[in-house]
């Protein structure tokens, strides 16, 4: 299951889907409040309340089956959020340009004041033209999804927890990097990771944040090696719980 990160959808996938979709399953939904998903009013823009949902969505989709989480940017942060309840269900974990567990106050306000006013400045009418689907997301989300998330994971409390989320991993994880990331650098994710024991950390030349658009070939082999030495995904027949099940057709297109 693969998680996009902020006023994003899960189109963003598509190419990954297309390369990986070959062998395996892979759900790409859009989170509530972005892309074509409408928000329910009970669930907060918050990390927690997003990882919950998420785990719920997940096992929901896997019908028995383990998961494997794919998390980008702030997808990753949702995606640690929701493994605590997916217990037993989770197989393992992988984090593209998702790090950070340092709060850094002026750039972290920074951020804040630029998102809210992209969110606010935004042309809404620009993302209902037609032919406009590739750049309609940031400017569709749902308003109080995206600032919320944005103030949320931002916030002194929630970057601070996020080491700890990571330390309570029991799943082999494997986090990616691009070398040219300008959104978060590969120090970052390299830090992240460093809490849990079980992981492996990839750093890609040349890519930048968005790896799964620039490199979805390179991407999909590392993700691919990386399943096959853990042995996610290569159970034998026999058992019905496969971490993530062959299929015929890719899902979650979008």
């Amino acid at each position: 299951m693969a998680v996009h990160g902020w006023l994003l959808s899960g189109r963003l996938w598509q190419p990954l889907v297309e390369e990986l979709g070959r062998s395996w399953e892979l759900w790409c939904p859009d989170l509530p409040g972005f892309g074509h998903a409408v928000r329910p009013r009970g669930l907060q823009p918050s990390l927690a309340s997003y990882g919950r949902w998420l785990a719920d969505a997940a096992t929901e989709r896997a019908a028995g089956r383990q998961v494997v989480l794919i998390g980008h940017s702030l997808g990753g942060s949702v995606a640690l959020h929701a493994a605590p309840w997916l217990g037993a269900r989770l197989a393992g974990l992988v984090q593209i340009a998702a790090g950070g567990g340092v709060y850094q106050p002026r750039p972290f306000a920074l951020v804040r004041r630029a998102g809210c006013a992209f969110v606010t400045l935004r042309p809404r009418w620009l993302g209902r033209l037609p032919g406009t689907a590739s750049i309609a997301a940031p400017l569709l989300a749902d308003a109080r999804a995206a600032r919320g998330l944005l103030a949320c994971s931002t916030s002194r409390a929630a970057v601070r927890q996020l080491p700890a989320l990571t330390a309570e991993l029991v799943v082999p994880s494997l986090w990616i990097s691009g070398s040219n990331d300008g959104v978060m650098a590969p120090r970052y994710v390299r830090h992240l990771a460093g809490y849990t024991r079980h992981h492996r950390f990839e750093e890609m030349t040349g890519a930048g944040h968005l790896p799964m658009r620039q490199r979805p070939v390179e991407l999909a082999a590392l993700i691919r090696s990386w399943l096959e030495e853990e042995g996610i995904g290569f159970a034998t027949p026999e058992l019905a719980s496969d971490p993530i099940a062959p299929s015929p057709e890719p899902v979650g297109r979008h």
